[in-house]
């Protein structure tokens, strides 16, 4: 059976994401159709599909007869995605631990290898991977979609200021964080999972130095 064109429009939209998360599309880059079709390597339907999603995360701003733009990284925007971060995505671990079901609790055992093997590997790229990947299974495995669609696109925007001052000390201080979380939720354990995110959220607050200046 050949993908649908949701799998096509998921696929482009994870591989442009991933491009401007990990600054090849640099942030305030003028870009155009043409080129993030060939990024994507998918028809023009689900590449524009890919954009208006990525334009309602506002990772790219769409400017009518002029073009788009990869949203420049504004420094003081940290701040106020992890003040929400901080008292949403706690309750998001806990309802994920609580209603998770076996294959559920499975890919985010697996995702928790994932990560592991990254550590091990220094590969930050691939530790970014896993971390949208486990995004990906608590916004499909919450029963509460008002929380994780607010959650979503804003760690998206944390994930691509992380990396522009990401450190291979602060790459393994997140995933043995992001581990606890996810063998909290593996296990069952809402309460746990609930305070292993709580402090994943603030050492992430706590740890984020300033973005280095341009110009």
């Amino acid at each position: 059976m050949p993908d649908s064109l949701e799998s096509f429009s998921t696929k482009a939209y994870l591989t442009l994401e991933h491009q401007i998360v990990t600054l090849r599309l640099p942030p305030g880059a003028s870009v155009n159709e043409k080129r993030l079709i060939e990024i994507a390597g998918q028809g023009r339907t689900p590449v524009r599909e890919a954009i208006q999603r990525l334009a309602w995360q506002g990772l790219i701003i769409i400017r009518p007869r002029s073009g788009m733009q990869i949203k420049a990284i504004d420094e003081l925007d940290y701040a106020k995605i992890m003040q929400v971060r901080q008292q949403l995505e706690p309750i998001a671990a806990r309802l994920t631990a609580q209603y998770a079901n076996s294959v559920q609790r499975a890919a985010i055992a697996d995702c928790a290898r994932q990560m592991s093997a990254s550590a091990n590997t220094g590969d930050i790229e691939s530790f970014l991977a896993a971390d949208k990947r486990f995004d990906r299974i608590v916004e499909n495995t919450c029963p509460n979609q008002f929380l994780t669609s607010t959650l979503f696109p804003l760690q998206t925007h944390a994930r691509r200021i992380w990396f522009a001052t990401a450190t291979p000390e602060r790459m393994d201080r997140s995933i043995a964080l992001h581990v606890a979380v996810m063998r909290a939720i593996d296990r069952s354990l809402p309460q746990e999972a609930q305070s292993a995110m709580a402090n994943l959220v603030s050492t992430l607050i706590a740890e984020q130095p300033p973005l280095p200046t341009t110009g």
